[in-house]
């Protein structure tokens, strides 16, 4: 008798390694946008941490040229931290799409 859920006649098997595939696609995604996530509030933090940082130093300056010092390192740092920030997140997205275009079972680590 034939099978009339439409899984038979040999393909049960792709039909479920396609649904494990989406599966694991859709774990990845979730775990990838977690960790982005992270990295973008831990970023968020740290930028605040720094700000205020600069801003307790900017109130405790002793003249304008102390201030302008204060105000010079702050925006030096916070370009050069940024660029380091988004340098990260750019790798995080490249690494994220090279694991979703690996195909299943295939990943070496």
């Amino acid at each position: 008798m034939a099978d009339e859920t439409g899984t038979g006649g040999g393909m049960g098997d792709p039909v479920k390694t396609a649904t494990d595939a989406l599966r694991g696609a859709g774990t990845k995604v979730a775990e990838n946008g977690s960790a982005l996530s992270l990295t973008v509030l831990e970023q968020a933090e740290q930028n605040t941490r720094e700000a205020f940082a600069a801003m307790r130093a900017a109130a405790s300056a002793k003249s304008m040229a102390d201030l302008m010092k204060v105000q010079g390192d702050y925006v030096r740092e916070q370009s050069s931290r940024s660029v380091d920030q988004a340098r990260k997140i750019g790798e995080l997205i490249t690494r994220f799409g090279r694991e979703m275009m690996t195909p299943p079972g295939s990943e070496t680590k």
